[in-house]
């Protein structure tokens, strides 16, 4: 396994759009973590969004693992870049001609897939919990390691969604197409949802691909206490039940699989 990820990681540090796009990722997540920290003044008027309670223990580990979760189509660009080089640069070849067999070839890349995945979840958890140790009302211990199953959907989430794009960039050979793919699954299944009855887009938003991924961490907003006030007020439906669900975990795992899977059929069909 080591072995197949410091080859990945060989390619990697060589590649500056990969780089390039790392340190973008990794920084707008800082640095938003740490512009919600900064008080701005409006004449009379000063704001923090660190003071809405976004912060506090255990709400934060839902929001902001909604909030950088959003950000994970900067890493897609990567994996999606990483599988169509290897046609570009004709490294896959050359890997095969080495003595690299084809299912180490797709594991070297599920394995970059996982330590992208791993590295977000980590740093996601130091930040949030220096965060929340410093601007949280709520600080017994008992409060701040509640509802880290977050982290979970949230690790979950991004093997899902990296190995979807790992199958496109495998599948299409090109990055822009394979963004491109991902656009038009994303859009098939919002046409597919907006067409069903209710009964059936309960079944299309729990177990299509986007769409489960999407459903592992539902928004954080209407938690806020403000929004429940204007939703009563309104006599608005609103969402009651945030829980990670061990149904959705499951089918976003099911996908990772079926996508690692294809990825390594289509790459054993192929005539190289």
């Amino acid at each position: 396994m080591f072995r197949l990820i410091n080859i990945e990681l060989f390619k990697l540090r060589h590649s500056k759009s990969a780089k390039v796009m790392t340190i973008l990722y990794f920084s707008l997540f800082l640095s938003a973590a740490l512009l919600s920290t900064i008080k701005f003044s409006f004449g009379a008027i000063e704001f923090r969004l660190a003071d809405q309670g976004i912060y506090n223990f255990p709400f934060t580990w839902h929001f902001m693992s909604f909030m950088v979760a959003l950000l994970k189509i900067i890493l897609a660009i990567v994996i999606v870049s990483m599988m169509s080089s290897e046609y570009t640069n004709r490294t896959l070849k050359q890997n095969l001609i080495d003595g690299l067999s084809k299912k180490e070839f797709i594991l070297s890349k599920f394995y970059v897939v996982i330590l992208y995945s791993l590295v977000s979840t980590i740093v996601l958890f130091f930040v949030v919990l220096t965060l929340g140790l410093i601007f949280s009302d709520y600080n017994e211990v008992h409060i701040i390691f509640r509802d880290l199953e977050y982290l979970l959907a949230f690790f979950v989430k991004l093997i899902g969604f990296f190995s979807l794009c790992m199958f496109l960039g495998l599948l299409v050979k090109r990055s822009a197409f394979a963004l491109g793919f991902l656009l038009l699954l994303w859009i098939l299944e919002l046409i597919l949802a907006a067409s069903i009855s209710d009964y059936w887009y309960s079944f299309i938003s729990d177990y299509t691909p986007l769409n489960s991924m999407w459903g592992l961490i539902e928004e954080p907003f209407t938690r806020f206490d403000a929004v429940k006030t204007a939703a009563k007020t309104l006599e608005a439906d609103i969402i009651s039940d945030y829980r990670v669900k061990l149904s959705n975990i499951v089918t976003v795992l099911a996908w990772t699989s079926v996508f690692v899977f294809s990825s390594y059929k289509l790459l054993k069909a192929r005539d190289l």
